[in-house]
């Protein structure tokens, strides 16, 4: 997982040069160690690490951004439930009152290819998935795969 800084001080004026490279780039070094270390690629996940020494900003261009991660070559983890984001962007100060953000957030890092999703309202997150991938499925030409069967398989997936 991608952090800047030090748990007590990674929001403490977070800055990046451009936060899509940085956070690509520290996570590439860190697949070339597991791989060093005899771990492939495609049994990794890795975190862009939203709310950990980020701005809302910053925040915002990884989630639009999300897809450049594909490249990586390991499975795509995002955890954006009741984060203090969802909390600036809807005025829910309550972590619990963020339901409809956090299934909008995750909503949308899914169909930015995140394959897990780490959220707190389990049952509302799998309803909006399901509406999507019955859309993107009725949607897509005869012999488009479905988004399910899209998603970036492991190595030790058939």
């Amino acid at each position: 997982m991608h952090m800047q800084g030090e748990p007590r001080s990674m929001q403490q004026a977070p800055h990046y040069a451009d936060v899509i490279e940085d956070v690509h780039r520290f996570l590439t070094e860190r697949l070339l160690s597991c791989e060093l270390a005899g771990i492939a690629r495609g049994r990794v996940l890795v975190d862009p690490g939203f709310g950990f020494g980020k701005t809302l900003e910053h925040n915002l261009a990884l989630l639009h951004s999300l897809q450049r991660f594909h490249g990586l070559g390991a499975g795509l983890l995002v955890g954006l439930s009741r984060k203090s984001m969802i909390g600036a962007l809807t005025g829910q100060r309550a972590p619990k009152q963020r339901v409809i953000g956090s299934v909008a957030a995750g909503l949308l890092a899914a169909q930015r290819g995140a394959r897990i999703l780490r959220v707190h309202d389990v049952a509302a997150t799998r309803e909006a998935l399901a509406v999507w991938q019955a859309v993107e499925t009725a949607a897509a030409p005869a012999g488009t795969p479905s988004p399910r069967s899209a998603r970036p398989r492991r190595d030790d997936e058939d």
